[in-house]
């Protein structure tokens, strides 16, 4: 702050200190506004965690249904209703992981969850692991619709099996795509530390000689 101060003094003369002061404050209010607009996220996450008890309501129709008719229905319909609610709960996994990944990448950490309830992937968690994760979701929920089409294989044409197949390798793909740049961002990051590993220990060496020559100025 003091040294954008004198270089404003510096190079703008026909302004005074007043306002630079004006300047400034008016830039700590506008990054204070910045860094509070993250809270404007909160009735998305909180739309989010409703549609859970859409998924809810959901999965418990689903489950009445199988259940009711569980003496009538053939081997191959039951799979088809029990992979129905494989389906679900993937889906409300991935809506779950979005919610409180993102909440607390984004918004504020989560404190109500400490000791044994919280979830262990849960601070583990950075924006690229979550993009992992919801790849990873996406592909096992494509697998799921992918699997219970083949099961009932003699609802669908041909082409339409060929573009779930499809779909089901683009999904497959992007997240090895995705998979690989994250892999090799962090060999970059790795690379970068370990490039500057000798000049931050020479910084330090030469630093703290600095400050044993001064010490020893001082005793003299």
């Amino acid at each position: 702050m003091h040294v954008r101060r004198y270089l404003l003094l510096k190079y703008f003369r026909p302004f005074d200190l007043s306002t630079f002061d004006l300047l400034e404050s008016m830039e700590k209010i506008i990054e204070r506004l910045l860094f509070l607009s993250r809270w404007l996220l909160v009735p998305m996450y909180l739309g989010l965690a409703g549609a859970l008890l859409f998924l809810v309501a959901k999965f418990a129709h689903e489950f009445v249904h199988v259940a009711r008719g569980i003496i009538d229905f053939s081997e191959r319909q039951v799979m088809l209703s029990v992979l129905s609610l494989i389906d679900i709960t993937l889906v409300a996994n991935l809506l779950l992981m979005v919610i409180l990944s993102g909440y607390e990448n984004f918004v504020s950490k989560i404190d109500v969850a400490e000791g044994s309830e919280r979830p262990a992937w849960l601070s583990k968690m950075d924006f690229s692991g979550l993009k992992l994760k919801l790849i990873g979701s996406i592909v096992a929920v494509a697998a799921i619709d992918l699997l219970g089409a083949f099961m009932n294989v003699a609802q669908f044409t041909s082409e339409q099996l060929a573009w779930k197949v499809g779909i089901q390798l683009t999904f497959v793909v992007s997240g090895v795509l995705y998979a690989l740049m994250d892999k090799i961002a962090a060999q970059a990051k790795e690379i970068d530390k370990r490039c500057a590993a000798p000049y931050l220990e020479r910084n330090r060496s030469s630093a703290s000689h600095t400050e044993l020559s001064a010490s020893d100025s001082t005793i003299q």
